[in-house]
């Protein structure tokens, strides 16, 4: 199977736009920064996307209008259609022909997501587009699941029909004709519900398909599978008589084993865009794959790094006291990466707090490097030690620009994608969580790292530096090797967690902050347990009891300890 996603804006990726605005931006193994959602199908599907599986407007104008200035269109007027349209369809066709899953060939099937709402104008050119791909096709070979609202009134518990019926009206306007119905509601759809809709929508009763709401995200699945989803999707696409039934035990067993975590672990995340939960969505899952690892129930305190500042302490006593007495409550730090200086005093503090009193701590990119300039003032004494992003005029620069970044332009001149790190000391957690390689890739994106020149000071004082690249003038990996846990990464270890094989260093914090890291490095491996097909298995004991052995994906973050986010 492969997987495309296609955005109506106009910016060429998601690299220069804002997590409040679009919430994470998610870096792939070629570097490409695209929209989180892309994410969740390699974590799903644990497959490798490409940066050309996410086609935006500006990529497709900017390829079309690339032709023009070659000439390629010999002197015609370029238009929406059919030249932009043309080009939609032609891109289409040409990723899905790309394996992803590391098996040889096309898939069999490519999903494709359009993204917005019907009626955005910005939409309008793919939504002609697949309008046109679809006759071209022909039946057997398109079928158009449409996602919709159900809401629910509050006062009379009414399931109202008229938000899927003003959608479905508005696609077939424009050339689609959706074969499924996939409703979202807080609870299931009645039977005159479904009833109506299909009336209206002019969709097989059996073809609509409700999302309630429901524990965790991984029993969605499990809701398709018992209404047959995948079935009528098969029949839509002639596939019945090729396709084998979904195995989903395994996953089953997951679903429920979440449900029964209530051993809790706190983590706090110190970082700047708190307000928005998507803004560290990768965080967020790579976290929940260790606790699950752990056999722990995952809550997250938000702690906006700004708020632990000595200014907030004088402007807003109150915000300030709840920011460090959710920091002193957890059981364990993170600082995520980030841009820009605000909250960068914050962060430090929190390093520094973690790093005196012992707490596990992980530094992810900016966490790393904060983590760096905190050691560098409290134990260099170097007071104005900083990075050149926030003081290009410290005496004490630890963080610096990288030489071959570029000042002027931003989308895709950072180091980006998959990069080689070489462990330089075999004796320490990092190495052992990775399972004693000697190297590990992983994904980046930063533009400042580490002064070279700063090193060997900052390691004579007892930062050890466990991981450099190939030229071992790039620090990607900080220890304190007499700290229960204490860790910098300057790359982004999330982006390539999966369910059931958590990312080694977010294992790394979630076992000491449970009280159980010395028992996951004595097996010198991040996988402690016997593998089933890859994936490693968790044997889970609840209230003393063994559970069965399970494998599959799991959800369930509890936020400030107020309720369930799936």
């Amino acid at each position: 199977m492969d997987r495309t996603q296609k955005d109506p804006y106009l910016n060429t990726d998601a690299g220069t736009m804002s997590p409040f605005e679009h919430g994470e931006v998610f870096v792939l193994d070629d570097g490409g920064e695209v929209d989180l959602d892309l994410g969740n199908y390699e974590r799903f599907l644990d497959i490798k996307l490409t940066c050309d599986n996410n086609i935006t407007t500006g990529k497709i104008y900017q390829s079309v209008i690339d032709k023009e200035r070659r000439g390629d269109y010999l002197g015609k007027t370029v238009q929406v259609v059919p030249h932009i349209t043309d080009a939609i369809q032609e891109w289409i066709e040409r990723v899905a022909a790309i394996p992803v899953d590391g098996i040889e060939g096309p898939a069999d099937v490519c999903v494709i997501e359009l993204g917005g709402t019907i009626g955005d104008i910005e939409s309008m050119p793919f939504i002609e587009a697949l309008g046109q791909f679809s006759y071209r096709v022909g039946a057997g070979n398109f079928c158009l699941v449409h996602v919709s609202l159900v809401p629910v009134l509050n006062v009379v518990g009414e399931q109202k029909t008229k938000p899927t019926q003003h959608s479905v009206r508005g696609l077939r306007s424009q050339g689609l004709m959706p074969n499924i119905l996939a409703c979202r509601s807080t609870k299931e759809l009645e039977v005159q519900v479904k009833d109506k809709l299909s009336q209206f929508c002019h969709v097989p009763f059996e073809n609509i398909i409700t999302l309630y709401d429901v524990s965790n995200i991984w029993h969605v699945p499990l809701l398709l599978k018992d209404q047959k989803a995948h079935e009528a999707i098969l029949k839509v696409l002639d596939l019945k008589g090729v396709a084998c039934e979904p195995a989903l035990g395994e996953w089953t067993a997951r679903a429920k084993f979440c449900d029964k975590l209530h051993e809790p672990v706190r983590i706090a995340m110190v970082g700047k865009y708190t307000g928005l939960s998507d803004s560290y969505l990768s965080v967020l899952k790579a976290l929940l794959h260790a606790s699950v690892a752990c056999r722990r129930k995952l809550y997250i305190d938000w702690v906006p790094a700004s708020d632990l500042e000595i200014a907030t302490a004088q402007e807003n006593p109150d915000a300030y006291r709840s920011a460090w007495s959710l920091l002193k409550g957890a059981d364990g730090v993170l600082v995520p990466g980030g841009f820009g200086d605000r909250g960068v005093e914050g962060k430090i503090l929190a390093a520094k707090y973690a790093r005196e009193n012992r707490k596990p701590y992980l530094g992810i990119c900016l966490g790393m490097q904060t983590a760096v300039i905190e050691f560098a003032r409290s134990v260099l004494g170097m007071q104005d030690a900083n990075s050149t992003e926030f003081n290009a005029h410290t005496r004490n620069p630890c963080v610096i620009f990288m030489p071959e970044g570029s000042k002027t332009h931003m989308g895709g001149t950072m180091r980006l994608g998959s990069r080689r790190t070489y462990f330089q000391v075999k004796d320490c957690k990092s190495a052992k969580l990775y399972g004693n390689r000697s190297f590990v890739d992983e994904r980046h994106r930063h533009r400042y790292e580490v002064n070279p020149e700063m090193v060997s000071l900052l390691e004579d004082a007892g930062l050890c530096f466990t991981g450099k690249d190939e030229t071992g003038r790039r620090m990607e990996i900080v220890e304190l090797s007499h700290h229960p846990y204490f860790i910098g990464v300057q790359f982004h270890p999330e982006f390539k967690s999966r369910p059931g094989k958590p990312s080694a260093v977010f294992l790394g914090l979630i076992a000491a902050a449970s009280g159980q890291l010395d028992a996951w490095l004595k097996k010198g491996t991040a996988k402690p347990c016997a593998l089933s097909n890859g994936i490693p298995a968790i044997k889970p004991h609840l209230n003393g009891t063994p559970t069965k052995l399970v494998n599959g994906p799991l959800d369930g973050i509890y936020y400030n300890g107020n309720g369930l986010h799936v």
